[in-house]
């Protein structure tokens, strides 16, 4: 990285380097597990799954607003002016990720606590009867699961997309300018949601199911890990600088152990092997997909803004 080297501190006329923490990895996590659980409670709404009291559907977005609001605040501490936070929601700019972000996580909480109503936790129904009352007629209305089973479907996959486009769309970071990123991390919010259920699934059946996806968004994930490595070693100089902060860079160890090695390829055998009966299935291998998502978000973040364009 270049060094500068100054005498003064004026922020009015000397450069201001801003680095991201801790902060926004954290944020890009939660935010693509929540896209994740919305899609695949969208999908279990959809289904005959729907009809089991015990269906993860309604247990797991509950468990997502708590997970977004800790991304949001993770992403708030990040502000440089936290008091001025509200002045994103009184303009729409139709070319700005962060302006479509806003929007769409203004519009996930309230699709997400519709879903919570549908099928209140016993606890809450006992204390609160009329929210009992208020899920037994929206349950006795099928079309309301298929309004939120398709809205959840819609927004997570928006958010899933949209905390890759929000590296993707900063051109000055060569490993971050590919299109294949939206998607690498929608196929991760799905799989460590996927993983999530799998683990904390009360039917044996939805297990299975969960374990299949995952596997499945597991490859997903190496396919799409093959193309945007392959996009910037077949590109020009820049790019393939940019490629060789996890081929052989400072990147390299954490990338191919930590992500690849133990968050896809070894939950991924593991996961095989169970759904094939040949072993049985433990929270290991989705405890580790749910590790690998949080050190692909810190790799990226971190090798993206060591990569750079060079000064002329």
């Amino acid at each position: 990285m270049i060094e500068l080297t100054t005498t003064r501190a004026n922020e009015l006329v000397d450069p201001l380097l801003h680095v991201w923490g801790w902060e926004i990895p954290v944020y890009l996590f939660l935010g693509g597990w929540v896209a994740g659980i919305m899609i695949l409670s969208g999908w279990f709404l959809l289904t005959d799954r729907s009809r089991s009291v015990r269906c993860s559907c309604y247990l797991m977005p509950s468990v997502a607003i708590g997970l977004l609001s800790l991304g949001m605040g993770a992403l708030f501490l990040d502000l440089e002016h936290k008091l001025y936070v509200w002045r994103l929601y009184t303009t729409f700019e139709a070319t700005s990720p962060m302006s479509w972000g806003s929007w769409i996580l203004l519009l996930v909480y309230p699709a997400l606590v519709f879903t919570v109503l549908l099928r209140v936790p016993a606890p809450v129904a006992e204390r609160f009867p009329a929210l009992d009352r208020l899920s037994e007629r929206l349950l006795s209305r099928p079309r309301w699961l298929w309004v939120a089973g398709g809205a959840n479907i819609a927004l997570g996959i928006l958010l899933g997309i949209y905390t890759g486009i929000l590296l993707s769309a900063l051109g000055a970071r060569p490993l971050w300018n590919s299109s294949v990123l939206g998607p690498l991390f929608l196929a991760s919010g799905l799989s460590t949601a996927a993983a999530f259920g799998h683990m904390v699934s009360r039917e044996v059946e939805e297990r299975e199911i969960l374990a299949r996806v995952d596997n499945f968004l597991l490859g997903g994930e190496l396919a799409l890990f093959g193309l945007l490595l392959v996009g910037l070693a077949t590109s020009g100089e820049v790019a393939q600088a940019a490629a060789r902060l996890v081929l052989g860079g400072p990147y390299t160890a954490v990338f191919w152990v930590l992500v690849i090695g133990l968050g896809i390829v070894l939950p991924l055998v593991v996961q095989s092997l169970a759904v094939r009966h040949v072993i049985r299935h433990t929270v290991v291998a989705p405890l580790l997909v749910m590790a690998g998502g949080v050190a692909l978000r810190f790799v990226i973040v971190a090798a993206g803004q060591a990569s750079q364009w060079p000064v002329l």
